[in-house]
């Protein structure tokens, strides 16, 4: 299998704060690594390194083949980010957050009505997002995160304010059965580990462990957010 992504001791800073050091860890196309850690251990700064937003300062890291930040333009089109901000607009209508999105991306408009569908807010998309609540606001990052078919996802609580319903109905486009690669980041231990191929654990910063998922037990990952 070929490595989608490749980190080698991953460091980052804020000024003369160490936000990341010393991560490295593979993850093989397809697959899912579910990263775990306390608040400010470094978990969204990884995930943002990932999608280009952020340089790393030190160590090497490798996404669908190309070197970050060099090749940075070469994979923002092919990885899709769903961060704690949902990057929409909010006096845009969902439908049109979406059509400004596919006109990012080059995707034919068509692929907008598509994507309302699948987050079952065909009904609301022309409301602006203002007016939506919480969940439907998600389930529309979600369909601008995956609009433009992205063979990487970055998942920051990908299923937050969503009813066990909604988190079922958009598993398709971000859960496993996506068959894209995943970084999912989630406090939800078990829940991630389950659907998890590597397991990556932070703690301050730093890489407390990077395993296989089926070897860590969950018990011993809770011990991160102590």
């Amino acid at each position: 299998m070929t490595a989608a992504i490749e980190l080698d001791r991953l460091e980052r800073r804020y000024g003369e704060r160490i936000a990341l050091t010393g991560v490295s860890v593979s993850v093989e196309e397809g697959s899912t690594l579910v990263v775990l850690g306390a608040n400010g251990a470094g978990k969204t700064t990884l995930l943002r390194v990932l999608a280009t937003l952020l340089r790393p300062h030190g160590g090497s890291c490798r996404v669908l083949g190309h070197e970050l930040p060099g090749a940075a333009w070469e994979v923002r089109g092919r990885v899709g980010y769903l961060g704690h901000d949902p990057l929409l607009y909010r006096d845009l209508t969902g439908r049109e957050n979406l059509r400004y999105h596919a006109s990012l991306h080059g995707v034919a408009r068509g692929r907008v009505a598509e994507q309302l569908a699948a987050v079952g807010l065909e009904r609301r998309g022309d409301e602006p997002v203002r007016d939506l609540s919480k969940g439907m606001v998600q389930r529309l990052a979600v369909a601008r995160a995956t609009l433009h078919r992205p063979d990487v996802l970055l998942l920051d609580e990908p299923r937050a304010n969503l009813d066990p319903g909604a988190a079922e109905q958009l598993e398709p486009l971000i859960g496993r059965v996506s068959g894209r690669t995943r970084v999912l980041v989630t406090h939800d231990v078990e829940g991630g580990l389950a659907e998890a191929d590597v397991a990556l654990g932070l703690r301050g910063a730093t890489q407390a462990f990077a395993l296989p998922a089926g070897e860590v037990e969950a018990s011993s990952a809770r011990g991160l957010y102590a």
